[in-house]
C-alpha cells in the first residue's frame, strides 16, 4: 500500500471540494470547528461598520437570504450556514441569522432568541428577537430595550432551559404547564410544538436560549434529527455569539472613551464661568443618558473665595501633582446605592467625615429639561432647599454614595413626593461630583430615562467617569474664578503699595529744583569715595549728577521730574537694615560710575549699557531683608517658592520692574520697543550677576578672555561677562577703600550677618555658619582675609590687567588684606598666650616642688577651679574650662581690647 503524504491529501482535497465539504460537515469535531471560526479574519474591513452602527442597517436577511440558501445542494447548506455566522460581529444581526438559519435547517415556522443578563444569583433572560420566520426582517422582529420581555431563570420553558441547560422538545405545548398561553391569545397564533435549546459559551455558561415553534410539515412535531441538527448548529452559534458580545463590549468601550474624550474637551474649554460650565455639563449628561431632566447642585463649601483658603489649597494641589483618584463602585441591591469598593475618597476635614444631609448646604442649583437647552433655570435657594429632590442630592453628598432609585413610588424616601414642579418623577440617579482631593463639590441628578426604563448599571458606570471630569472642571473653574478675584485684590494692593512706596511730590519737587553739585565737588570720580559725611538728600543729588555727567538723561529723553522721582522712589524702597540698605546701593552705583569714567571702561560699552549698569547698581538690592538666599530656603519663604535659584536677586529685579511700572517712575518711557527689551534683559543679567554663586561659575571664562588679551570686548557673550564682573567688582568694592572706611563697613557687614545668625540659632534652633555666629566675632579678621583671597583679589587682578587705570582698586584691596592679616595674627598670638597662661596656672611652683608640696598644690587648684561643663556648639562662650580666676581675667581683658579695636569706628 502506497504511503499517504500531506502533499497528496492536499492535492486530493483541492481537486475534490465537494468531498471536503461533506467530510467536514459529518466528521469535524467541535474543537476543530471552534478553531476554524476563531481564526476567521475580518477580510472585508467591516469593523468600521460595526462601530458606526451601519452593519445592521445594511443587513438584508429575510426571504432573499432563505431563497438563496434553498438553491444550494443539501450537503452545502450546513457549511454555508456556519460560514454565514462565522464573520458576523453585530449581535442583533447574528441573532437574526441564527434563528433564520435554524428555521431553514429544521423546517420550523418561527423562532425566538433570549439573551442571558444579570449577575450570578439574579440571572434572567431578555427577548432579543421574537417570532422570527425565514422571511422576516431584522427590524420587524428586533425587540428594543424598552420592549424586551424579562424571564427569570427557572420560569417558563425558556427559563427552565436556561437554568438546567437541558434541551426540551415539547410535542404538545398546551399540555405543558410551563407554556404561557397568553402569548397565543394576544397574537392569535396557535402553538403546537416547541423545541428549546440553551446556547453556551467556552466556559459552558448559558449566554442565551433559542426556541423554535411548529414544524411546518407533517404533524408540527420536531424529530430527533431536527433536535440534533438544532443542537449541533447552536454549538457554532455559541462561539459566534460570544465573540460578537465581546466585540460589542469593545465597541461600547470605544464609544464610551470617545464620548468621554469629547466630554473632557468640551468641559475644559470652558474654565472662565461656573454657570456656563455647569450648563455644558448638563447638556452633555442629558445627551449621554437620554434622560428627561437634569439638575446640578453646587455645595456651599466649594464656593469659598477666601484668599488664605485658596492659597492653602493651591499649594496642597501643587504638592499632590493634581492626581485624579477615581473611585470604583459596587451596587448595594437592598438599599439601591453604590458603595466604594476601595477606601472612600479622603475627606478634607473631620467635619466632612461626620457630615449628615442636614449639614450639607447648596449654594447654587441648575435645572434643565430635555429639549430646553436655551432655558436652563438657576434655582433660588428657597426653591431647591425645600425640594425633596434636593434632599436626595444632599443624602448623596453627605454619604459619598451614588443613589439609583429605580422606582420613586415604591421608595420609602420618596413616597407621596413623585411630583416636583409639575414634573412627574419615575426614577432618579444621584452622583456625587468630586475634586481630585476627594472633596464633594456638587451633585449631578438625572431623572426619567426617555425610554421609560430605570437607570441601569451601564448608566451608572459611564456617569461615574463623567462625574470625575465634571469635578475637575468645576474645581478648575472655581480656582480660576478665585484666582481672578485674588489678582484683582493683588492689583488693588499693588496700587496702594505703589502709592505709598513712591516718592511724594514734595520731595520730588525739592530735588527737581535744587542745584545739583558738580562731580568734582562730590568726589564721584574717586575710588576712595566716602559717603559718611553726606546726607540722604546729598546722595540723591549725587545720583542725578552721575546720569547728567554721562549725558544719559538727555540721550534717552528722560523727563527730569521723572528722573528725580525714580531716584527718590528707589531710595525709599530700600529697607532700613544694617548693611544692604540705600547707602550700600549708592556706593555700588558710585563705584560703577568711577569704573566707567576714571577706569575708562565706558569705551567698551554703549550708552544704553552704561545706563543699564547704573540703574542695576542702584536697584541690585531693592527690598533686601538682611538675610541671604540660604536663609530664604531654610524658612521656606514665599520668595523661595517663587525662585529656586538666586532667590533674592530675582526679587530685586522684579522690584526694579515694579518701580518702572508705578505711576510717574517710568524712566524708560522714551525707549523704543527694541531698546526696552534689550535693556530689561541687561538689567536682569546685571542684577543676577551680584549672586556670588554665579560669579564663581563665570570667573573662569572671564579670566580666560583676559589672559588671551581681549581688547575691545565687542562679542556679545564676552561683553555679558565683562558687565557681570563689573557688577561684582562694584558690589564688593568696600574692600578697596582706605582702611578706616573698609574696617567700618566690614563691621556693618558682620553685624548684619550676626543678626541672621541669631535668628537661626534662637528661632530656627540651628547652628549658623562661622561668619554668622556672633560668638565667633573674634575670628572676623581671619574670615575677612579668606573673603579677600577667594573673591576680591582675583577679580581686581583681572580688571587691572584690562585697564591700568583700575590698578588702584587692586592696590587698595592688597593694603586692606595686610591690615586684616595683622589683626588675625595678633588675635592668634593672644589666643596662644592665653592657652599658655592657663597651662602655667595649673602647674606648681619650683618652691612647692622642692618642699614636696607639688601634689597638694595641684589638688587644691583642681578643687578650687570651676568644674568644666559639657558644652554644645551653641555655647561657644563656655567652650574653655576656666581653672583659675587669674586666667579668666586675662582672657576677658584680651577680648574686650580686641573688640574695642574693631568697633571703635561705630
Amino acid at each position: 500500500m502506497a504511503r499517504v503524504t500531506r502533499q497528496a491529501v492536499e492535492a486530493f482535497l483541492k481537486d475534490n471540494p465537494e468531498f471536503a465539504k461533506t467530510w467536514f460537515v459529518q466528521h469535524a469535531s467541535d474543537d476543530l470547528l471552534q478553531s476554524v471560526l476563531a481564526n476567521r479574519s475580518d477580510r472585508d474591513g467591516a469593523s468600521k461598520a460595526y462601530v458606526s452602527g451601519d452593519r445592521a442597517s445594511k443587513y438584508v436577511g429575510g426571504a432573499k437570504h432563505a431563497a438563496r440558501l434553498k438553491e444550494l445542494p443539501e450537503s452545502e447548506v450546513f457549511m454555508e450556514l456556519i460560514r454565514d455566522i462565522a464573520n458576523e460581529l453585530d449581535v442583533n444581526v447574528l441573532c437574526h441569522k441564527i434563528l433564520t438559519n435554524v428555521s431553514i435547517l429544521t423546517g420550523s415556522d418561527r423562532g425566538s432568541l433570549f439573551l442571558a443578563r444579570g449577575p450570578k444569583g439574579n440571572r434572567y433572560l431578555v427577548s432579543k428577537l421574537f417570532d422570527v420566520t425565514e422571511s422576516s426582517t431584522l427590524d420587524a422582529t428586533l425587540h428594543k430595550e424598552g420592549d424586551q420581555i424579562k424571564v427569570p431563570f427557572g420560569v417558563g420553558i425558556a427559563g427552565h432551559v436556561a437554568l438546567t441547560k437541558e434541551v426540551i422538545n415539547i410535542k404538545d405545548a398546551y399540555s405543558d404547564p410551563r407554556f404561557n398561553q397568553e402569548v397565543d391569545k394576544r397574537t392569535g397564533y396557535k402553538t403546537h410544538s416547541v423545541c428549546c435549546t440553551p446556547i453556551v459559551n467556552f466556559d459552558n455558561e448559558v449566554i442565551g436560549v433559542a426556541q423554535i415553534i411548529n414544524k411546518k410539515n407533517g404533524n408540527h412535531e420536531f424529530t430527533e434529527q431536527d433536535v440534533a441538527v438544532f443542537k449541533k448548529y447552536l454549538v457554532f452559534c455559541g462561539i459566534g455569539l460570544t465573540n460578537a458580545q465581546l466585540f460589542e463590549i469593545s465597541v461600547q468601550e470605544f464609544k464610551r472613551n470617545e464620548m468621554l474624550v469629547k466630554l473632557a474637551r468640551n468641559i475644559f474649554q470652558e474654565q472662565t464661568s461656573l454657570e456656563r460650565l455647569v450648563q455644558k455639563i448638563m447638556i452633555e449628561a442629558q445627551d449621554m443618558l437620554k434622560c428627561a431632566r437634569c439638575c446640578v447642585y453646587i455645595t456651599e463649601d466649594s464656593l469659598i473665595t477666601d484668599s488664605r483658603h485658596f492659597t492653602w489649597r493651591f499649594i496642597e494641589i501643587a504638592e499632590e501633582k493634581y492626581r485624579v483618584k477615581p473611585v470604583r463602585w459596587a451596587k448595594d441591591v437592598d438599599k439601591g446605592v453604590y458603595r466604594p469598593l476601595q477606601e472612600s475618597p479622603q475627606k478634607e476635614s473631620e467635619e466632612d467625615a461626620d457630615s449628615s444631609p442636614k449639614e450639607i448646604a447648596f449654594a447654587k442649583a441648575f435645572d434643565m429639561q430635555a429639549g430646553q437647552i436655551e432655558n436652563i433655570r438657576i434655582l433660588n435657594s428657597d426653591a431647591f432647599n425645600k425640594s425633596w429632590l434636593a434632599e436626595l442630592a444632599k443624602e448623596a453628598a453627605a454619604s459619598h454614595q451614588i443613589l439609583n432609585i429605580q422606582d420613586v413610588e415604591s421608595d420609602p424616601r420618596c413616597k407621596g413626593k413623585a411630583i416636583d414642579a409639575d414634573f412627574h418623577v419615575h426614577s432618579v440617579l444621584c452622583v456625587p461630583i468630586y475634586t481630585s482631593g476627594g472633596k464633594v463639590v456638587g451633585v449631578a441628578q438625572m431623572m426619567n430615562k426617555l425610554n421609560g426604563q430605570p437607570f441601569y448599571d451601564s448608566d451608572v458606570n459611564i456617569f461615574e467617569a463623567f462625574g470625575i471630569f465634571c469635578g475637575l472642571g468645576i474645581h478648575n473653574t472655581q480656582m480660576y474664578e478665585n484666582a481672578c478675584k485674588l489678582m484683582a485684590k493683588q492689583s488693588v494692593a499693588l496700587e496702594v503699595l505703589s502709592y505709598h512706596a513712591t516718592a511724594c511730590d514734595e520731595d520730588t519737587n525739592r530735588l527737581k529744583t535744587v542745584k545739583i553739585p558738580s562731580v568734582s565737588s562730590l568726589k564721584l570720580y574717586d575710588y576712595s569715595f566716602d559717603d559718611v559725611p553726606m546726607s540722604d538728600d546729598d546722595t540723591a543729588q549725587a545720583v542725578i549728577r552721575m546720569f547728567l555727567d554721562l549725558d544719559l538723561v538727555k540721550k534717552f529723553r528722560i523727563p527730569y521730574e521723572v528722573m528725580c522721582r525714580w531716584t527718590l522712589t528707589v531710595k525709599k524702597n530700600y529697607r532700613p537694615i544694617t548693611y544692604h540698605n540705600w547707602r550700600h546701593a549708592f556706593n555700588v552705583a558710585q563705584m560703577m560710575f568711577a569704573l566707567l569714567t576714571t577706569g575708562d571702561l565706558k569705551n567698551y560699552l554703549t550708552d544704553i549699557e552704561m545706563f543699564g549698569l547704573l540703574v542695576a547698581s542702584l536697584s541690585h538690592d531693592l527690598d533686601h531683608r538682611g538675610t541671604n538666599n540660604a536663609f530664604q530656603s531654610k524658612i521656606a519663604s514665599p520668595l523661595a517658592h517663587l525662585y529656586s535659584t538666586s532667590t533674592l536677586e530675582h526679587h530685586h529685579f522684579d522690584h526694579c520692574i515694579m518701580i518702572f511700572n508705578s505711576e510717574g517712575n517710568n524712566i524708560l518711557q522714551s525707549f523704543s520697543p527694541k531698546d526696552y527689551k534689550y535693556l530689561i534683559r541687561l538689567l536682569e543679567h546685571a542684577i543676577l550677576s551680584t549672586d556670588l554663586a554665579l560669579y564663581f561659575k563665570k570667573r573662569g571664562d572671564f579670566q580666560t578672555h583676559v589672559e588671551k588679551g581681549e581688547k575691545n570686548w565687542s562679542d556679545p557673550a564676552h561683553k555679558d561677562l565683562l558687565r557681570g564682573m563689573m557688577m561684582t567688582a562694584c558690589d564688593v568694592a568696600a574692600v578697596t577703600k582706605p582702611w578706616k572706611i573698609q574696617k567700618a563697613i566690614a563691621v556693618l557687614v558682620f553685624k548684619e550677618f550676626f543678626e541672621q545668625g541669631d535668628i537661626e540659632k534662637n528661632t530656627l534652633h540651628q547652628q549658623p555658619i562661622a561668619m554668622m555666629d556672633r560668638e565667633k566675632e573674634d575670628e572676623l579678621p581671619k574670615m575677612q582675609v579668606g573673603f579677600i583671597d577667594a573673591i576680591c583679589l582675583p577679580v581686581y587682578r583681572l580688571f587691572s590687567n584690562i585697564k591700568p587705570g583700575l590698578k588702584p582698586l587692586l592696590e587698595g584691596c592688597e593694603r586692606n588684606r595686610v591690615e586684616w592679616q595683622r589683626l588675625a595674627d595678633e588675635h592668634e598670638r593672644k589666643t596662644k598666650k592665653i592657652g599658655e597662661d592657663q597651662k602655667n596656672a595649673q602647674a606648681p611652683s619650683q618652691e612647692d616642688i622642692k618642699a614636696g608640696r607639688g601634689g597638694e598644690v595641684v589638688a587644691q587648684l583642681k578643687e578650687n577651679a570651676p568644674r568644666k561643663k559639657k558644652t554644645s556648639l551653641q555655647s561657644t562662650h563656655s567652650r574653655t574650662s576656666i581653672v583659675s580666676e587669674q586666667a579668666k581675667e586675662v582672657l576677658g581683658k584680651t577680648r574686650r581690647k580686641n573688640k574695642s579695636k574693631l568697633c571703635s569706628v561705630l
